[in-house]
């Protein structure tokens, strides 16, 4: 896996779960247990381990083995492993860039940016997108064309709590049911996997940016998207939108043509197969 780290060093890492999806996409054994591992039944079961007390042995290990600093954390015992994985940080940890100008990244994650075409149609991994499909709303993604598609990837060891990307009026969320593949870039020459995989989405509408679609995504192991205001409202950039339960996620925020900067750092890094690592309430894009 090819990465940059937030100063614009570029480096690579490969991790026990990278060698084990490969596995799983593609071998013949593998394909025929993803079958079952991406099912929704899978991750409500797996969901539901991880909520009870048994599961809190596995919190220690799972600290130390990604050096998760606690003390950023609010200091309470945790009932399950679900319970420390939702864990809430303290106020005044993150910093939110208030720019109004600045569209933030909504969490932490790595980071790959995308160009719409004419049609709302973009590319990851030679697997065409369609914004029509993803959206399930034609008049919607018409008037995306030409904009930009912010791919935020978390995974297991990234604050799973998201926020607010801008200001503005909120509409109501719109849920999509799917199944549960893996968001990592291994899966994406295999399976269409934001076309296939359960998903929410709002639409905000900004002052600056104009409309803005902030999209969660649901993956391996994730048995719920959970978030905090579902209907009609006005929003603040930062406040808390919603969070993950246990697995690897993503969030992807769309933007109109000419609504933020060219993002040609990210857009090149991308065209190299490459993520960039972001944390959340950094700036995403900017308005000229």
């Amino acid at each position: 896996m090819k990465y940059y780290d937030i100063e614009g060093n570029y480096f690579e890492k490969n991790t026990s779960q990278d060698d084990f999806l490969v596995k799983l996409y593609e071998t013949f054994l593998g394909k025929i247990a993803l079958k079952v591992l991406v099912s929704p039944v899978v991750s409500e079961v797996g969901g539901w381990f991880l909520k009870t007390p048994l599961s809190k042995v596995m919190i220690k290990p799972f600290i130390k083995k990604n050096n998760i600093d606690m003390s950023r954390y609010e200091s309470r015992k945790f009932k399950s492993y679900n319970d420390f994985f939702t864990r809430k940080i303290k106020d005044g940890e993150v910093e939110f860039d208030d720019n109004e100008k600045v569209l933030i990244s909504p969490a932490d994650g790595k980071v790959s940016c995308y160009e719409l075409d004419k049609n709302a149609v973009f590319e990851i991994k030679g697997g065409k997108y369609s914004l029509k499909s993803l959206l399930k709303c034609c008049n919607l993604a018409e008037k995306f064309q030409g904009g930009y598609a912010f791919v935020i990837r978390l995974t297991v060891d990234d604050y799973h709590r998201y926020c607010y990307a801008c200001d503005g009026e909120k509409s109501a969320d719109r849920h999509i049911n799917g199944v549960y593949h893996t968001v990592n870039p291994i899966a994406f020459s295999h399976c269409k996997v934001f076309k296939e995989n359960t998903r929410e989405y709002c639409v905000i509408s900004n002052s600056v940016f104009g409309e803005v679609i902030q999209m969660e995504v649901g993956a391996t192991m994730v048995g719920r998207i959970s978030n905090n205001h579902n209907g009609r409202c006005e929003v603040k950039k930062g406040d808390e939108k919603g969070m993950f339960e246990f697995g690897g996620s993503t969030i992807v925020v769309f933007v109109k043509k000419d609504a933020v900067k060219r993002p040609e750092t990210l857009l090149c890094r991308t065209r190299e197969g490459a993520e960039t690592i972001i944390k959340q309430g950094m700036a995403l894009g900017v308005k000229e």
